[in-house]
């Protein structure tokens, strides 16, 4: 869970005790007896870095001899939390595989991939992912150790962020779950600890706005999302929110000033575009949804996906050879086996030769 919008009507949540951020170097402390196994399991029986890297993965993956830590997209959790529930998401499992590997004597670090096909809507907040693994460098080589890695589409790759950005992330997260409880002090003070570990991370800024909006505090949000803007013009979750923080105002010329650029970069993303051929497909709109889908294809045409989705518009508009033709180039495309055989056996269903 990385940036969040809110796109639906203002709803007020009435203040409660709230919960205090945990300390920063609580976070990422391992617990004793963790480190106990980590001893005996990958440091003392493997002074070759290379097996240690793999003895500490399978002690974090093998559900029999190891942790077997599942990933749950909801578990923003400490290293210790982790550890006594045996979920993770992305932030959590980065934040526990490197506390573990630094005590190990791995060189370790965290990567972000900053736009990823990602969205859910929960409580009227609209919410778009970003995804986080870590990185090992061993002599020259570099591997990558991820959870939930399998399921993100990535626009760019990876790249190398600081531990103060992990742990942004960390609070944001947070922030967002205290707010679909109603917490709102709780959540403002996690998105504080957040900024101030981060000021230079733009969506911590317009999440803030989010939270501050939400507690009636409309100018506060406004000035969060322009500072968010300031770090990142093209960032189209403060530019979102602008545009109807200033549509609820009232105020209809900077409304449609920030609209332009809002939409100015959605014609350039071919997530949203993605996203826009998805909606149309729902609706049985065949020839918007193909458009769509082709115009993702034009910005991003690497994504197996894409081609997937336009074989789909393609078949709804009864065109079976165009549907042939673009699931012939997600198989193409595709590096999953098992995404391949989907894709060779929707050709067959066409009762027409891959």
């Amino acid at each position: 869970m990385g940036s969040f919008t809110l796109w639906a009507a203002l709803l007020l949540a009435t203040a409660q005790p709230g919960e205090t951020p945990p300390p920063r170097e609580s976070i990422m402390a391992v617990p004793a007896e963790l480190q106990d196994r980590l001893q005996t399991e990958v440091v003392a029986p493997h002074r070759d870095h290379g097996r240690r890297l793999e003895a500490l993965v399978r002690l974090l993956s093998d559900p029999v001899r190891g942790l077997g830590i599942e990933y749950r997209d909801d578990a923003t959790q400490t290293v210790a939390e982790a550890y006594a529930s045996r979920h993770a998401n992305c932030v959590t499992y980065t934040l526990l595989f490197l506390s573990l590997a630094r005590q190990s004597g791995l060189e370790a670090y965290p990567q972000e991939i900053d736009e990823t096909l990602a969205w859910s809507q929960r409580g009227g907040v609209v919410y778009r992912s970003n995804h986080v693994n870590a990185a090992v460098r061993i002599g020259a080589r570099r591997f990558k150790v991820d959870v939930g890695g399998m399921f993100v589409v990535a626009r760019r790759p990876a790249h190398r962020i600081s531990i103060d950005r992990l742990l942004a992330q960390f609070y944001n997260n947070r922030a967002a779950q205290l707010m679909e409880q109603g917490r709102l002090p709780a959540a403002l003070a996690h998105a504080q600890v957040a900024l101030e570990l981060e000021p230079s991370y733009p969506v911590t800024w317009s999440n803030t706005g989010v939270l501050r909006l939400r507690s009636g505090d409309r100018a506060g949000a406004e000035q969060d999302y322009l500072a968010a803007l300031d770090l990142d013009p093209e960032n189209s979750s403060a530019l979102s929110n602008l545009v109807g923080l200033y549509q609820r105002r009232g105020e209809t010329a900077k409304q449609a000033q920030f609209r332009r650029r809002l939409e100015k970069l959605r014609e350039v993303d071919p997530f949203h575009q993605f996203m826009l051929a998805v909606g149309y497909e729902q609706r049985g709109q065949a020839a918007q949804a193909a458009r769509h889908y082709r115009r993702a294809i034009r910005l991003h045409g690497g994504e197996p996906l894409f081609y997937e989705g336009l074989a789909r518009a393609q078949l709804l508009a009864g065109n079976r050879h165009g549907a042939l033709r673009a699931l012939r180039q997600a198989m193409q495309l595709s590096s999953d086996a098992y995404r391949r055989k989907v894709y060779r056996d929707r050709m067959q269903d066409l009762a027409l030769p891959p």
